[in-house]
Formats: C-alpha cells, sequence, structure tokens
C-alpha cells in the first residue's frame, strides 16, 4: 500500500530516536547531511557502521542456480565448459541471500526496488502487496522445466508494476534480471536499492560508485567482490550505511535523495560496516495511461574487482535471450531441462501426483540446486538461514547451508528414486571426508562415526555423535549397491575404507574427542538423537542403527569378512530383541478415553528404563517433562526400514495416541488442514513439548532477541506428512488391502498433501503454521511455511520418496534383507 509522505516521515522520526540515530526533524537531518560540502564524486558515505545487520526471510519462494554436469564425477571448471558458482534465493518478492564460491558463502541480503511518487515512497518489500510467482519455462502440463522465476508486485493502490525475470548465467558468475516498470501515473521514478553481505557476513563491507557499476567488497585482500551493471544507465548513483546516510534512508526521511555518496570508505579501506548501494533509474510519465521501462540488471561476482565486473559485463553482452537460453538448456549447454530429461522415472511418478507432477519436477531441481559445485556430492540442509530476518549477520553462519548425514542420506534417496543415479554416487564418495578419523583436524579417539554438521569443504562445525548419522551412510552403500550403481568391487572397496570402520562404531562405540566433545558412546544409546537435542535409547535412531547393521553384515560376506558380518548380525538382532525393554513404557502417563494408554513406544529414553520417571532434558526454552509425557512418531521408522511389520500393535497403539486430538496442546502431535481439493490432510509436529519455533504470546520468531522463552512452540512439519504415508501404504499392503482403489486414496491424502503445503513457488517449507497463538508479524495462516526455513532439502526428498513408493505400491526406502535377517 502506498504511503502519504507525511506518514513516512513521521514513522522516520520516530525510528530515528527509538534508534539513537538523532532526535532531529527531517529538515534538521537534511541540513546536518549537507554540512558535506565536497563534490559529489568525492564524497565519503557518513555514519558508519550503520544498523546491525541481519540475514533476510527465510521462508523463500524460489531458488535457482545454472545446472552443471558433472565430469567423472566432480565439477570441472574449463574454458570449453565453465562453472557457474552462483546460487539465489527468493523471499517476499525480492532477490534474497545470494551465495558466490560455496554454496554457503552469502554476498548479498537483498536486492530490492525502491518506487517514489508524488506522495509517497515504497520499498517493493513492504509495499507490493499484490505478489506473484511462477516459473518461466514450463511444458504444456506447467511442470516447470528450470529454476528461472517471473515475479510481478504491484501497489495495492494501480500505480505500477514490476516484473522481474529472473536466473543465473551458466557460463559466468553472475545473476541476471529483467526488470520492467509499469507506471499507470506521472512521476513514478524506480530505485535500486542493493544490500550487500559480502562474504558470509553484513558488518564488515564497503561499497562504491564507480563508473556505471555499483562495486562491494571486504577490506580482507582475498575478498569476494560483487559488481551490478545495468544496460540502462543510472541517473545518479549512491552508497551509505544503511539506515543512517543510505539512499533508502534519505528518500524515507526527506522524500528525495540529496547526497550522492561516491564510497563508504577512503582507499585504505579503514571504514567498514553495514552498507548499501542505490541507483535511480529514469523517471515515468504515461502519456497514454501507462509507461514502461525494460532494464537488464546483473549482477557479477569474482575474487577481485576485475573478474567481478568482467562476469557481469559479459553477461549483459551476451543478452538476456541467450542467457536464459543457455540457463534452460540449448545445443552448446546442458541446461535444467536436459537435466530433467535425463531422470528417467519422473515421467511414472508424475502419474501418481495430485498436481500432474508440478512440485515433483520442481523437488527433482530443488534438491540437485543444494548441492556445492566445488565439491562435488556435498549435499546441503537447506539454501536459507532459519529465521533470518532476526539473525545477527555480523559473524558467519552456515545456518542451514551445511551437511548432515541424515538429511543428507534422505536426498541421496530421493535422487535414486527419481532415476538420477550419478549424484548418489558422487553423494557417497564425498561422506568419506566428514567421516571422523585420523584425518578430522583435533580429533582423536575411535574412528569411523560421521561428523555431525560440516561445512561443505569439510570444516568441522558441530561435533555431537548422532548413531543415525553414522547408519544412514552405510544404507545408502547397500543401496547403491543393490542398484548396481556400485559394483561388488566397488562396494568391497568402500566397506574397506569408510562402512566398516562406521558398522564397528555401530557396534561398540567408543572415545570421542573433538572440541567439546569428550565423551564415551555405548551404542545403541546415542549422545543425539534424530532431533539432535536429547541423549538416550531413541527408536528412530535404533531403527537405522539396527538396519545399518543389518546392510553392513551383507556387504561383509561380499567383501569377505565373515568374522565381521558375524559380529554386524549378532548386534543387529540383540538390538531388535531389546526394543521394547529400552524404550516402550508399560507405566505410561498418557490416557484415551480416560483410560491408561499404554503400551507405547516413548520418544526417547534417557537411561533405557522407560517406566521410571527419568525426564527428558529442558531444551527450547521448555522445562524438562517426565519421558512418558512425550510422543513421536520416530517408531515409524522401525517400519519403513523392516525392522518391524506395519501391524504390530506396539506401533499401532503408539499411532493411535499420536492421532488423539485431545491431548493438551503442548503435547499433542497431529493437526488437520485443507487440501486444495477441500479435503481434510493430517500434519504433525515433531514431538510433544517442542520449542523449536514461533513464541505463541509474542509472535516472535525462535530465540529472537538472542534467548529462548518458555512460550516457543514447534510447529508441523510436512515430511511427517509424508513418513505417515509411508507407513500406511505399508500397513494396506501387509495387511492385503493395497487396491488400487486404496492406492489412490493415499495419494489424495499424502501426496496430494504434501504439495499443499508448498507455498506459490512451490517450495516445501520445513515448518508450516498448525494455528496455534500469535500468527506473528507476518501474520500466517494455517498451513502456510513459517520462517523457519523454506525450502527444506529432506522435505522434498520424503515428498519425491512418498511419489516413487505409490508409483511402485511398495515402500521406496524400505530395507527387505533387514526383515529377512531377522525373521531367521
Amino acid at each position: 500500500m502506498s504511503l502519504p509522505t507525511r506518514n513516512i516521515l513521521a514513522a522516520a522520526v520516530s525510528a530515528a530516536l527509538l534508534l539513537g540515530l538523532g532526535a532531529c526533524s527531517p529538515a534538521t537531518e537534511t541540513q546536518s547531511l549537507s554540512v558535506q560540502k565536497a563534490d559529489a564524486a568525492e564524497m565519503l558515505a557518513p555514519g558508519a557502521p550503520g544498523l546491525a545487520p541481519t540475514w533476510a526471510f527465510a521462508g523463500k519462494t524460489g531458488i535457482g542456480t545454472s545446472y552443471e554436469a558433472y565430469a567423472d564425477g566432480h565439477y570441472q571448471d574449463t574454458q570449453a565448459n565453465p562453472v557457474s558458482r552462483v546460487w539465489f534465493s527468493l523471499a517476499q518478492g525480492i532477490v534474497t541471500e545470494t551465495m558466490f564460491g560455496l554454496i554457503h558463502n552469502a554476498q548479498l541480503k537483498e536486492l530490492q526496488f525502491v518506487i517514489q511518487g508524488k506522495d509517497f515512497v515504497d520499498t517493493e518489500k513492504d509495499n507490493t502487496i499484490i505478489s506473484s510467482i511462477e516459473y518461466l519455462q514450463q511444458d504444456d502440463a506447467g511442470r516447470p522445466q528450470s529454476l528461472a522465476y517471473k515475479i510481478i508486485n504491484k501497489d495495492i493502490e494501480g500505480k505500477y508494476q514490476i516484473e522481474k525475470h529472473i536466473f543465473t548465467d551458466p557460463d559466468r558468475n553472475s545473476l541476471m534480471m529483467r526488470v520492467t516498470f509499469t507506471a499507470f501515473e506521472d512521476g513514478i521514478t524506480p530505485y535500486l536499492y542493493v544490500n550487500p553481505h559480502i562474504d558470509n557476513s553484513g558488518a564488515n563491507d564497503i561499497a562504491s560508485v564507480e563508473g556505471k557499476a555499483l562495486i562491494a567488497h571486504t577490506a580482507a585482500t582475498d575478498s569476494s567482490v560483487l559488481s551490478v551493471r545495468s544496460d540502462v544507465d543510472f541517473v545518479k548513483a549512491q552508497v551509505g550505511f544503511v539506515g543512517v546516510s543510505d539512499g533508502l534512508k534519505q528518500l524515507q526521511s526527506t522524500g528525495a535523495l540529496t547526497h550522492w555518496y561516491q564510497s563508504t570508505s577512503p582507499a585504505d579501506n579503514s571504514i567498514v560496516g553495514n552498507v548499501a548501494m542505490t541507483a535511480q533509474y529514469p523517471s515515468l510519465s504515461p502519456s497514454n495511461g501507462k509507461a514502461s521501462l525494460s532494464v537488464n540488471l546483473v549482477l557479477g561476482f569474482g575474487k577481485d574487482k576485475a573478474s567481478s565486473l568482467a562476469s557481469a559485463n559479459a553477461s549483459l553482452n551476451a543478452g538476456y535471450a541467450a542467457v536464459l537460453a543457455a540457463y534452460k538448456g540449448d545445443d552448446k549447454h546442458q541446461g535444467w531441462s536436459q537435466y530433467l530429461a535425463s531422470l528417467a522415472s519422473l515421467p511414472a511418478m508424475a502419474k501418481n501426483t495430485a498436481d500432474e507432477g508440478k512440485l515433483l519436477y520442481t523437488s527433482a531441481m530443488v534438491l540437485k540446486a543444494q548441492e556445492d559445485k566445488t565439491h562435488a556430492g556435498a549435499l546441503i540442509a537447506s539454501l536459507s538461514n532459519p529465521w533470518g530476518d532476526t539473525v545477527p549477520a555480523e559473524v558467519g553462519s552456515t545456518g542451514y547451508k551445511a551437511v548432515w548425514p541424515r538429511d543428507f542420506y534422505q536426498c541421496a534417496m530421493a535422487f535414486l528414486a527419481m532415476g538420477d543415479t550419478q549424484t548418489p554416487r558422487v553423494a557417497f564418495e564425498y561422506l568419506k571426508q566428514v567421516q571422523a578419523g585420523a584425518a578430522t583436524p583435533g580429533y582423536s579417539g575411535t574412528p569411523g562415526w560421521f561428523l555431525q554438521k560440516t561445512h561443505v569443504d569439510g570444516e568441522t562445525e558441530w561435533v555431537g555423535v548422532q548413531l543415525d548419522q553414522t547408519a544412514m551412510p552405510i544404507m545408502l552403500g547397500w543401496k547403491l549397491w543393490q542398484a548396481g550403481v556400485l559394483s561388488q568391487e566397488e562396494i568391497s572397496g568402500w566397506y574397506a575404507k569408510m562402512l566398516k570402520p562406521a558398522a564397528d562404531f555401530l557396534v561398540k562405540g567408543g572415545e570421542v574427542n573433538l572440541d567439546w566433545n569428550h565423551s564415551q558412546i555405548t551404542p545403541p544409546k546415542t549422545q543425539q538423537e534424530r532431533w539432535e537435542e536429547q541423549a538416550g535409547y531413541s527408536p528412530s535412531t535404533t531403527a537405522a542403527v539396527i538396519s545399518g547393521l543389518v546392510a553392513a553384515g551383507d556387504i561383509a560376506k561380499q567383501a569377505k569378512d565373515p568374522q565381521g558380518a558375524a559380529d554386524y548380525l549378532s548386534a543387529a538382532r540383540g538390538l531388535e530383541q531389546n526394543l521394547e525393554t529400552l524404550m516402550v513404557t508399560h507405566t505410561g502417563l498418557l490416557t484415551q478415553d480416560g483410560k491408561p494408554a499404554a503400551p507405547y513406544y516413548l520418544r526417547l529414553s534417557p537411561d533405557g528404563l522407560p517406566d521410571g520417571d527419568a525426564k527428558l532434558a529442558a531444551n527450547n526454552g521448555k522445562a524438562a517433562l517426565d519421558q512418558r509425557l512425550v510422543l513421536d512418531a520416530g517408531m515409524l521408522e522401525l517400519v519403513r526400514y523392516g525392522v518391524r511389520s506395519a501391524t504390530d500393535p506396539l506401533i499401532r497403539n503408539t499411532l493411535a495416541l499420536i492421532d488423539d486430538t485431545g491431548l493438551e496442546p503442548n503435547l499433542r502431535l497431529k493437526y488437520e488442514f485443507l487440501a486444495k481439493d477441500g479435503s481434510t490432510i493430517p500434519g504433525f509436529r515433531r514431538y510433544g513439548n517442542d520449542g523449536y519455533g514461533e513464541d505463541t504470546r509474542s509472535g516472535n520468531n525462535y530465540a529472537e532477541g538472542g534467548s529462548n522463552t518458555q512460550d516457543q512452540r514447534g510447529r508441523v512439519w510436512p515430511f511427517f506428512t509424508g513418513e505417515r504415508g509411508h507407513y500406511e501404504l505399508a500397513l494396506a499392503k501387509a495387511e492385503g488391502k493395497l487396491t488400487e482403489e486404496k492406492r489412490q486414496q493415499l495419494i489424495r491424502t499424502y501426496v496430494q498433501g504434501m504439495e499443499s503445503f508448498a507455498n506459490a513457488g512451490l517450495m516445501l517449507p520445513e515448518q508450516v503454521w498448525d494455528g496455534v497463538g500469535n500468527p506473528s508479524r507476518y501474520q500466517y495462516v494455517r498451513g502456510q511455511g513459517t520462517n523457519s526455513a523454506t525450502p527444506l532439502a529432506w522435505t522434498h526428498a520424503e515428498y519425491v520418496k512418498l511419489v516413487r513408493s505409490m508409483t511402485d505400491a511398495s515402500v521406496w526406502d524400505n530395507y527387505p534383507v533387514v526383515s529377512e535377517t531377522l525373521a531367521k
């Protein structure tokens, strides 16, 4: 909505007073800025370091990067086949965090446009209330053929429109945008506004206007450089410190740009801060009801100014049409359309969706886009920083742009499900980089386990031991071997150098010494379960450990290690026989219809005594609760992998509690939502007493301000709808009830259910709003993704696997060898 200038001025003054930027009127502020008497080309922007930097909104409606093909299992950058290492994301109708180099190395917080009219100044993010997003390149069924986007933003009063086409250049390190401004009244002036966060921080930047380019870098000698170029010359351009001397501050305070600072630092790079770059485009004055201006805008990236400018200029010279064609794929480029065409399973799978395959094709590209292009096979969890707009950006942070072997496994299995055999193979081989051992800097102790969280280059970030993350690489190796992706000789080789040490750790555990972690691990007790928060005996973790050991035993036979095979299978059988003893309560505190509900699986038992009153640790602002009060659906992994039958009475009894919508809100897991066809679909929280989410009273983001509160609440995670769909498929099959009618009903409920959680850009979130508490500053609606992390790779992977399972009428990542072995 357009805001009158007088309201902008009042708001600006109030903000200035609150932020300590000076208790002065707009006129006084203008006079103080005007003290600078030097020529504009020589002026340095005042106000360092500017406002404290944060990251952008994490609910992305799109992500993108160029598709690159492997060369011998690697990304090889050559003159004949250059590799573009640029990623971007979209949120709130604008370009947000854009990465260059490594996938976690952000260079930009946001790029948006500011529109000045006769009596208003609008920011695109805040004031273009009417916003739409679609894919630029689609097939006849409306399925996306590349990660190129068209965004149209309109103000609610119909005074202007901004249309943007956004994609990267596969031949260069640059991001290209075709922007068309349309004015429906006189006096509309567009401005470009760019807030760089170079090399993953927003506190150390320098910006300047140099000829027809805007340049940003840091004072470091190895700084990345961002260059902004346009094929329509800027009328004027300036740089400044955010919230003090940048162009947006001036426009909002005075309604005009009166100070055209040309740099934020002298030549010695001695002044750094949170900077922004603003450029004015020609004004539009309609003669026949509207006037338009089209601009090709390019962000070039490089390790120095020359290479950054060269990328930007070369993309501009190549032109919009040629770059867009190369992005999709043409006779000279393998692009996204060629990648999609290579996925042999996709056409059949698309017939088993509720949206003609639109989300399926998007998921294929989203998963592939979240792989690093320097370290081939490094699959990250999400191209986002959860709740980023309240996360400080003074110091670099990977957020979810990092490797977790658990999320990694889900993605690799999804690639295999689609018919991509190259990516999961390269990913599997990458895993050796993140296995603890003699090559891990600073580590001593028992080798074999896989690091909790690492950068894509293998740098250790978090060091907790999670036994499911050690089992899943073994499970992946077995699947690749069974699929013929790894030969018998290759799987034997990988057994010796990676899988046997992992299996040995699952059996014996051992001493761990890395960073803060000095522990003795004794399986199956895990230092952290799959939510990385609690130590103890976890059904989901143990399901993976049993399956990993059985898979290891099968591989050991192939590798001619009979003793290892015997040890692993013996350990797996022992764990299977003790599941109920360690993790099922018979004295549970939960009731149904006024009657005791026990026995049922616990989320986790800290000491393996599930009938006792031990408490789970306090976490995410939530107080510790008796273990018998806290449920999750992690025991469904026992069914998925083949450890337990879907008809197992304890599984079904636990599910009845999970489905009980009468549980008090803090402990309740199941919520119902409307699908796109108006039917009811289920959604589930991670577990009872979950605090990993927004505050129910204040509406604040998770841990906003740096501390947790007791009112935080974890919301519904869409991939649990997929997990439940897999279980219901297994149950129908086990009971002999998997008719075609039943299969279609499962597709309508669970496949369509996950599709209904996707946003307008077909991105699947980590969490969706469950309707409990204050919907916060964003006014979330029920079933809509929150600001936690979107897209989440795990969610897209679960959707892909669910579609494959429904297509096959059999659970995709089931391990028949597990059920067969345990039955003997």
